[in-house]
């Protein structure tokens, strides 16, 4: 256990907030637990409507959406295009199992910051989080 402990702490962290949307109440839990631990504030949204009326309500205040692309009331590929529309530097990493790939390339050309492949893997998340919310320091 203490190993696993020392291994998790290695993982890149950060304070930023970061938007979870997501309609897996399994896939939540995991990822807030997980995204505390590395010190990040987290909210949730559980489709992409709310996802959209929390950004808006919190300008300024998230720095990271980690956006589903299946999601049932507005899917991710609407919901991240709605996002762009209240902010075009929005920071949108998209997530998925079951999306293709053209789909995927579609939002990455129209500014989507990355793609994590279902089911997520802890270390890559977090190797991931930090590169997208690093990259924007440098500008």
């Amino acid at each position: 256990m203490e190993e696993r402990e020392n291994r998790r702490m290695q993982l890149p962290g950060g304070t930023e907030t970061i938007l979870i949307v997501d309609d897996q109440e399994t896939v939540w839990d995991f990822l807030i637990e997980a995204l505390q631990k590395l010190g990040y504030s987290v909210l949730l949204a559980e489709n992409g409507l709310d996802a959209v009326e929390i950004y808006e309500n919190n300008p300024g205040q998230i720095d990271l959406v980690l956006l589903d692309m299946i999601m049932p009331k507005q899917g991710g590929h609407s919901t991240f295009h709605k996002l762009k529309e209240l902010d075009p530097n929005v920071k949108v990493l998209l997530s998925s199992g079951f999306v293709s790939l053209e789909e995927v390339d579609d939002l990455l050309k129209n500014g989507a910051a990355g793609f994590l492949p279902k089911p997520h893997r802890i270390r890559d998340m977090a190797t991931e989080i930090r590169r997208i919310l690093d990259a924007g320091k440098n500008q």
